[in-house]
């Protein structure tokens, strides 16, 4: 990871620095809330599958909000990338992009950037982003999720582009995505409330600098970043020096390969630690392919993780520079994929897996401290068709919680989003006023978490009957391979997909499309998460 650190004047007092580092936290928080209560789509206002973060002006991340684990991660790439290809942004400017070989994470995952200057043309102050998964980009099926074998096939790619130039919209860029969406009412709405997130953080930001000072401001800035390396570098003196080798593997990538490995070696050193990827498969057919910025993301989430709980304490919101991790990625790897690459379930699937397998590798070095594994993975579904209430087309998208893994303090949360994963539910009320469902099941698969002397979490079932024809995506993993246990504790059980028609249950693959008929209920059954210390029997 390249080192960002800005250098700059002489530190903050503690509770300056501290007032600082709640200021730019509840700034993208409240970024946060007005995405979601702008928007149109229920992925979005219910699920809240976005993300918002304040950058300084050379582009490091000062706060990222409590979104989503997966896109804060990979959002200082697209600023990165933004910056290099158009340069320093003016005023009223706003860049969009989802290309996944640019710093983004898959298509359907679009950002927003824009700067922050003094007003009347003053200085820059840093930028602002928002980042939300659209439940259609256009591609090959229906919600841009599909079983597809590059990345053409998967929905409009956007490079960074101005969607805004000086305030004024460009109304060329914005036609351009609006035809190629099979929802544009919706996608419209959509990035309307991410450009409100971008007016909110840049407001918040400007009354923070009213109030405090510019000069201080911009030294805060830094000085958190600074903080963040500080207490990672020192987290990481408490990991045993050596080389910890783990692996596992992804089920299967939809087009008949199978037992994909992922394999990483950690090297803790005086200087910090290495995260090598060498050795994990090349990348592969179907959709599984995770780009750089997935790879990066997942690495910074762990090493954050394991940071505070080795220290009590936690981070500053963006994390810092992370300069002390350095990571080695095969090119044309499936953590490190190359053009055209299908890159689809990468984002959503993969990065699971990758987390899975640095959880096993810092477990080895630290047995008493690192949980079991959780569901590893976010049981993608996507439904479209056309709404027979009022002939318009539309598009479904949701991810699933599941089993959480035990851990040395306590049993596994049932039912939740894990790791990569931070979003909610669609609620059923709200789901079945959206689109022409009925949820006929929701509920725990009870006693699906792993056993042990802490129990896993356990997964959820829910059926959803489609009331017209459709087209369903189910991407999914840990269908063949258990979550594990650790410290002697119990697998979690494996989860299921099952198409129901007509009464007769037909099981369906880990990643499957297929013409739903109107009536059918696809179940997704997910996984329970594993058990942390032998069962108290044993």
């Amino acid at each position: 990871m390249p080192d960002s650190r800005p250098t700059g004047p002489q530190e903050l007092d503690a509770i300056a620095l501290e007032i600082f580092r709640h200021l730019f936290t509840a700034l993208t928080e409240e970024m946060g809330a007005a995405l979601k209560r702008a928007s149109f789509s229920p992925n979005i206002k219910e699920r809240r599958d976005y993300s918002c973060a304040l950058f300084s002006a050379d582009g490091a991340p000062v706060a990222l909000g409590d979104h989503m684990p997966v896109h804060l991660g990979a959002m200082p790439m697209s600023v990165r990338a933004a910056l290099a290809e158009l340069g320093p942004l003016n005023p009223g400017d706003v860049v969009c992009l989802n290309d996944p070989f640019r710093g983004g994470t898959h298509l359907p995952d679009i950002t927003l950037i824009s700067p922050v200057h003094e007003p009347d043309h003053g200085p820059l102050l840093g930028y602002v982003a928002s980042r939300a998964h659209h439940s259609d980009v256009g591609g090959m099926s229906p919600g841009s999720m599909p079983l597809a074998q590059e990345i053409y096939q998967e929905g409009l790619r956007i490079p960074p582009v101005h969607l805004h130039k000086a305030g004024v919209r460009r109304e060329g860029v914005w036609n351009l995505i609006m035809a190629n969406v099979r929802t544009p009412d919706e996608r419209s709405g959509d990035l309307d409330a991410q450009l409100a997130a971008l007016h909110t953080g840049a407001s918040r930001l400007l009354e923070i600098v009213k109030r405090r000072g510019m000069d201080a401001t911009l030294e805060a800035m830094g000085a958190l970043i600074r903080y963040a390396d500080r207490l990672v570098e020192a987290g990481l003196t408490h990991i045993p020096p050596g080389e910890y080798d783990a692996e596992d593997f992804l089920d299967d990538d939809g087009f008949g390969t199978v037992d994909i490995p992922i394999r990483v070696r950690l090297v803790r050193h005086d200087g910090g630690i290495d995260v090598d990827f060498s050795g994990s498969s090349p990348q592969v057919k179907g959709g599984i392919n995770a780009v750089g910025a997935i790879t990066d993301s997942a690495t910074r989430y762990v090493v954050r993780c394991v940071v505070e709980a080795l220290l009590g304490e936690s981070l500053p919101a963006g994390g810092g520079s992370m300069s002390m991790v350095r990571l080695i990625l095969p090119e044309g790897s499936i953590v490190n994929a190359s053009p055209p690459a299908s890159v689809a379930a990468g984002n959503v699937e993969t990065s699971q897996r990758i987390t899975d397998v640095l959880l096993r590798a810092f477990a080895q070095a630290l047995p008493d401290l690192i949980p079991a594994l959780s569901q590893g993975t976010m049981n993608n579904m996507t439904v479209g068709g056309v709404d027979p209430r009022d002939c318009t087309s539309f598009a479904y998208y949701e991810t699933m919680g599941g089993g959480m893994g035990a851990g040395p303090n306590g049993p596994g949360l049932s039912g939740v989003h894990t790791h990569m994963s931070n979003s909610l539910n669609t609620p059923i009320e709200a789901l079945e006023y959206a689109y022409p469902f009925r949820i006929t099941r929701y509920s725990l698969r009870r006693k699906s978490g792993g056993g042990g002397g802490y129990r896993g979490g356990d997964g959820l079932r829910r059926d959803l009957q489609l009331l017209c024809d459709g087209t369903v995506t189910l991407l999914s993993e840990r269908r063949d391979r258990r979550p594990s246990g650790t410290r002697g504790g119990l697998d979690g059980r494996l989860g299921r997909n099952v198409l129901v028609r007509d009464g007769h249950e037909e099981a369906l693959p880990a990643k499957v499309s297929f013409e739903a008929q109107s009536g059918d209920i696809v179940s997704i059954r997910s996984p329970g998460g594993g058990g942390w210390g032998p069962p108290e029997d044993l």
